[in-house]
């Protein structure tokens, strides 16, 4: 029997990152958590790109440019949406889980689902690095592992 496993350490990784504007206060948070996390496990700062788009709506677009452009073994998308009083919420939520499961499963390098979907700006605050620790931070780690864990099964 054979198990794969990705080794949270990196080597020579390139990571890109979309950070929707929208609810900067929160997605700051999570993009500092990753860019801390891809840090601490010895990603090199020249090896992070990072892209601003004005809202989660359009992080699936640039997540696919990024993708497909070869020079990045792994995405992370980050946002933030939280519910307000119309069904906008649910629209975009859907839309844009949708979007970036779609760019994952269309790309051969990991895309990582880092955009918190929250009922009130308490629970995004948590999930950015209170209670619920840092959503970015976990998408670095979950970015490495898999980044690796592909690697060691191509071999």
């Amino acid at each position: 029997m054979n198990v794969f496993e990705g080794k949270v350490v990196s080597e020579n990784i390139k990571i890109g990152i979309v950070a929707a504007r929208f609810n900067e206060f929160i997605t700051s948070k999570l993009l500092g958590g990753a860019l801390d996390g891809l840090k601490r496990h010895n990603v090199n700062e020249n090896d992070i790109d990072v892209a601003w788009v004005p809202g989660a709506f359009e992080i699936p677009l640039i997540a696919k440019k990024m993708a497909n452009s070869g020079k990045y073994d792994a995405v992370i998308c980050l946002g933030a949406v939280i519910r307000g009083s119309t069904s906008h919420y649910d629209y975009v939520c859907n839309e844009v889980s949708k979007g970036i499961a779609t760019v994952s499963m269309n790309s051969d390098i990991p895309v990582m689902f880092g955009v918190v979907t929250t009922e009130n700006i308490e629970q995004a605050i948590e999930r950015a690095g209170t209670k619920a620790g840092n959503k970015g931070y976990d998408c670095a780690l979950g970015a490495i592992e898999m980044v690796n864990l592909i690697r060691e099964m191509d071999k």
